[in-house]
């Protein structure tokens, strides 16, 4: 039986994957019932790679800085050596080209109030008149950085983590720690934030101070493995340059579910159907998610769209992280492998230290990225795969997918591996074992339905991606497309 936070999940024997997905549907529907959070949408469940992190853990609504303990965590003789965490960027303002579309979209609504006075039919100021007078406070400046809000993600996660692991965060370890970063900075303020929260670990009731003045030094910039996207030819022609490579989202945009939403709206806003697009539509639906993430609010963007409305936009931003990030191609999973291995050989060195009785020279690895660093990543391990592949054509048949982006990879998202050495093993093989955390719950192993296992057969089963998998070779664009700059 797997407990989420806030409510049961039975379970029956069934593949990792389908429990994991299981586990995450569940947390959306806890979500959806969650009373204590008197701004949150009911929309909020499908904002997917916008979707804040307490609406996946609505536990935190209550307790932000409390750590909840996993039942299905290990303790007794199996004591925790080491921690590899993937940490996604925590709230981030919007890129200044979603800025720029919103802004778009908001000179359309104004327009219209200068025709028609902003009246209705009936006399009343309408909706298309509401979001004309709501102040649009974004700024091209602020182009995807990290706000307060994801500062206190970080924070927050910091002392979780050093309350549920405190032997490996304690006050001895600190200069032990690890950190690794995109060169965003999103990321590189994601993982100072996550320091000055060690720091109220450490010292309760203090202030912390800038990380410049903090004894532990600025951490690591390394985008071949926090960006491995930007440093893989074959990904960058063969996906992000291709301009088919995207076709079911381009697809799903002129299909009939978005388009149904597309008159819709423009009915609702009173605005011609024609000045609409589906990129309109989303930066609308996302706006509701800023506002909510960011500032707390429900804005009256979010009035502009009902649940059914959100789970096709959702499938939307879905379809373009399966395609450009997950399963759709197997260069995008495949240029992860050198982030998998570098996993491991952490891992490997602490099994290698405890072995020779010598202290874990790392026994915290914190590592600071991106969705894009995340999702590539768990289909690499054969997380959240589908039977079919999502395309624009089966939106129906998707409904109960695994692989719902929001739910995996909300903001400040993490994907944490514990090592354990335990006392009592009765043999060398059982001495260590290994846990994986999504988002600071048990992950059930890909091929089992275990919660735990031997890192011997852990590494086994991924035996072909830590010794074949060579980002040389799977990055190296074939012979045909080598003169070319793009299929």
């Amino acid at each position: 039986m797997l407990r989420a936070p806030g409510c049961l999940l039975r379970t029956s024997v069934a593949p990792a994957a389908a429990l994991a997905a299981a586990l995450l549907s569940s947390l959306a529907r806890c979500s959806l019932l969650e009373p204590r959070d008197p701004v949150a949408s009911s929309l909020s469940p499908y904002f997917g790679t916008k979707t804040r992190y307490e609406d996946v853990n609505p536990v935190l609504l209550s307790g932000p800085e409390a750590p909840w303990r996993d039942p299905e965590l290990l303790e007794g003789t199996c004591t925790p050596v080491q921690l590899v965490a993937l940490i996604r960027h925590g709230t981030r303002y919007p890129t200044a080209k979603q800025i720029r579309k919103l802004r778009q979209l908001h000179g359309l609504l104004q327009a219209r109030g200068s025709r028609d006075g902003g009246a209705s039919s009936t006399g009343s100021r309408d909706l298309g008149a509401a979001l004309a007078d709501w102040p649009l406070w974004y700024a091209d400046w602020m182009d995807g950085q990290l706000v307060e809000k994801g500062r206190q993600d970080m924070r927050q996660l910091a002392l979780r983590l050093a309350s549920l692991f405190p032997a490996l965060f304690s006050r001895e370890n600190y200069g032990r720690l690890r950190l690794i970063t995109s060169s965003k900075h999103r990321c590189m303020d994601s993982s100072a934030a996550f320091l000055q929260g060690l720091w109220q670990h450490y010292h309760p009731g203090l202030p912390p101070p800038d990380v410049a003045d903090m004894e532990f030094g600025p951490p690591t910039v390394n985008d071949k493995l926090m960006r491995f996207f930007d440093h893989c030819k074959k990904f960058l022609t063969e996906v992000e340059k291709n301009a088919t490579a995207l076709y079911h989202v381009e697809a799903f945009k002129t299909g009939p579910e978005m388009q149904n939403i597309l008159k819709k709206v423009a009915a609702t806003l009173q605005v011609p159907v024609n000045d609409l697009n589906a990129d309109l539509i989303q930066v609308a639906f996302f706006t509701c998610s800023f506002d909510l993430a960011i500032k707390g609010v429900k804005s009256p963007w979010c009035d502009v769209f009902d649940i059914d409305d959100a789970k096709v936009l959702e499938y939307l931003n879905d379809l373009k992280q399966y395609w450009k990030r997950g399963y759709g191609y197997t260069i995008n999973s495949r240029s992860s492998c050198t982030l998998f291995q570098d996993i491991f050989q952490h891992l490997d060195k602490a099994v290698e230290q405890k072995q020779r009785s010598q202290p874990i020279s790392s026994p915290v690895i914190l590592q600071f990225g991106h969705a894009e660093t995340l999702l590539p990543l768990l289909s690499l391990m054969g997380y959240f795969k589908d039977k079919e592949p999502l395309t624009a054509y089966n939106y129906k048949e998707q409904m109960h997918r695994k692989f719902r982006s929001g739910l995996i990879v909300p903001y400040a998202s993490n994907l944490i591996f514990v090592l354990y050495h335990c006392e009592n093993a009765k043999t060398p093989k059982e001495q260590f074992r290994v846990q994986m955390l999504l988002n600071e719950k048990v992950l059930p192993l890909a091929y089992s339905q275990e919660t735990v296992s031997f890192y011997e057969d852990l590494k086994n089963h991924y035996k072909d991606i830590l010794q074949s998998c060579q980002t040389s070779e799977e990055c190296e664009l074939a012979r045909a497309n080598s003169t070319s700059d793009e299929l």
